[in-house]
């Protein structure tokens, strides 16, 4: 295998020459091998989206060339289209400041638009990773506002998967003509279930409006106030174009990055959405061995009355995610004179809280709604 080296202000590094990641990705993955987890897609996908946006905008204001504009842009195009993800290799749980995830993005789009301009891997003569790749950029803002643009993304999924399972209520209502009019009836009940999910799923996608508060700007090098403030305002045009979302942009750096109230606000549903969940799976379980409804069996190797086993699984989740949502309340919590130093735990926890739940809610629909009998 072939090698580089790459130096840095702590000396130097050896990494494998066709690496798109460079030293400071290197350092931070051998010093935070904790979960084994990387970065979530969506995550990749966001920093993407962040790089090129800014990339678009220091460029229109004169600060880089439309040259290596271009070669950033397409570098962050190939990463959201599924390109270079094994490139990143930081640990989800890291650095408290997740300085570690914005340099592996940095490095990657970095040596990639490298590439495109004829240069080689680790040299960065064509393009820099600190001064063109992560130019007018703080290191807090850019963690922030990846995490909200994660957090939509994962969110959004959720929601239609959850409104998948919705559907599949009221269309086992209306195959068996059941009345969900009367409150006594069956069909009543199972309805019910249907209008509990779709209160959560309203209360969730409300959270998702402290997510498109974003104030970017904390490291731009602009003395008037109307010209910096005209590069802000182009900035999160450009972010909302590159990523399809609407996004504001706020004035209060404090409530924007300093603050991670949001992150906890969208836990905090995700969790009663669960613990809703859950209780609408035991109460399923009452009505299966009551007899108004037939679970198909899933496993061959079931000795026992009951073959309820994915409705057991979801109050499993359940447990598992009021613990993710405890912890991202403390992490929240413990931030200081806005900083906040547990950035990283909180991403991981709610990304993975998210997913778990999205899964659930497709297994339950998949295995249990849509085939059970009435």
């Amino acid at each position: 295998m072939r090698y580089r080296i790459e130096k840095d202000s702590l000396g130097e590094k050896i990494i494998p020459a066709e690496s798109y990641y460079g030293i400071r990705t290197l350092r931070s993955k051998e010093l935070f091998q904790i979960t084994k987890h990387g970065q979530c897609r969506q995550n990749i996908k966001a920093f993407a989206h962040v790089k090129k946006a800014v990339a678009k905008t220091n460029h229109e204001f004169g600060f880089i060339s439309k040259e290596k504009a271009n070669a950033i842009s397409l570098s962050a195009d190939e990463i959201l289209n599924g390109r270079l993800h094994g490139q990143f290799v930081t640990d989800s749980i890291q650095d408290g400041y997740g300085m570690g995830m914005n340099m592996n993005a940095c490095e990657v789009i970095a040596n990639r638009a490298n590439e495109m301009l004829g240069g080689e891997k680790g040299r960065y003569d064509k393009v820099d990773p600190i001064e063109d790749v992560n130019l007018n950029q703080d290191n807090e803002e850019v963690v922030v506002l990846a995490g909200k643009i994660t957090t939509i993304r994962l969110v959004k999924k959720l929601i239609a998967e959850a409104k998948k399972l919705v559907n599949a209520y009221y269309d086992k209502i209306e195959q068996s003509n059941l009345n969900k009019e009367d409150p006594k009836s069956f069909g009543y009940q199972i309805a019910s279930m249907a209008s509990t999910l779709e209160k959560d799923i309203k209360r969730l996608d409300k959270t998702l409006d402290s997510m498109l508060e974003i104030h970017f700007g904390l490291a731009l090098n602009l003395d008037e106030g109307q010209r910096r403030e005209e590069y802000l305002k182009k900035f999160v045009k450009n972010l909302s174009l590159s990523n399809s979302e609407s996004y504001n942009y706020s004035k209060n750096a404090f409530d924007s990055i300093h603050s991670l109230n949001g992150f906890m606000l969208v836990s905090s549903a995700l969790k009663n959405m669960i613990i809703n969940f859950s209780k609408i799976a035991s109460d399923m379980k009452i009505l299966s061995k009551e007899g108004k409804i037939k679970i198909p069996q899933v496993q061959d190797f079931i000795t026992f009355a009951d073959n309820n086993v994915v409705l057991d699984m979801v109050r499993q989740i359940s447990f598992y995610i009021m613990g993710n949502d405890l912890t991202v309340s403390r992490a929240v919590e413990e931030g200081e004179l806005g900083i906040n130093v547990f950035k990283p735990m909180i991403f991981a926890c709610l990304f993975e809280s998210t997913n778990l739940i999205r899964r659930t809610i497709r297994t339950v629909r998949e295995k249990v709604i849509e085939p059970m009998q009435i």
